[in-house]
């Protein structure tokens, strides 16, 4: 896959009759991130639950890392009971500053009750706070669906897999902290 370069300088938006929002300004710099794997540590903290989803996902993450020239040795692969449990984890990970980027996959289904939308409000919290807090670059490659056939479509059959995409956005986020100098 070829990228763009990491920084480019650009001429101002012009529109006739109207002062552009960069009056004045000659050029500004654009940061975009490298898909370059090679060099960073990677963990990946799947959860366990509705593993015959998850498993795909962390199959589809894998790929995407060895496709961005990930050294095996370089990634860690955590297996929790749940969804609920990978904050935990990836909090741990990220405090031991033993990973430059943190993965998280896993399913969350929707039942009959409202359990599903409190595990996924919190799991989403859960792992946005951690970025914050932390400065780890955390990448949300848990699905929440509907029903079983959107995870199973979203884990390599028809809308992709999910655990791909999460990959190649980490990656590429860490590779724009890097590249700006914002470690």
């Amino acid at each position: 896959m070829k990228c763009s370069r990491t920084s480019a300088r650009i001429r101002p938006l012009r529109i006739p009759g109207k002062a552009s929002a960069t009056e004045g300004v000659t050029s500004m710099k654009i940061h975009q991130g490298k898909l370059q794997a090679k060099g960073f540590r990677i963990a990946i903290v799947v959860s366990r639950f509705n593993s015959f989803i998850s498993e795909r996902l962390l199959e589809g993450a894998l790929e995407a890392l060895q496709k961005m020239g990930a050294q095996e040795a370089d990634l860690e692969v955590y297996k929790v009971p749940g969804s609920f449990e990978v904050p935990l984890v990836a909090k741990k990970i990220a405090k031991a500053k033993a990973a430059d980027g943190i993965l998280c996959i896993g399913a969350l289904i929707r039942g009959d009750t409202p359990h599903f939308d409190f595990l996924s409000a919190e799991v989403t919290k859960g792992l946005a706070q951690i970025a914050m807090d932390d400065g780890v670059p955390v990448s949300f490659g848990i699905l929440t669906v509907d029903t079983v056939e959107q995870g199973i479509e979203r884990a390599g059959t028809k809308a992709g897999n999910k655990g791909y995409d999460a990959a190649f956005s980490l990656v590429e986020t860490l590779n724009v902290i890097k590249e700006a100098g914002l470690r």
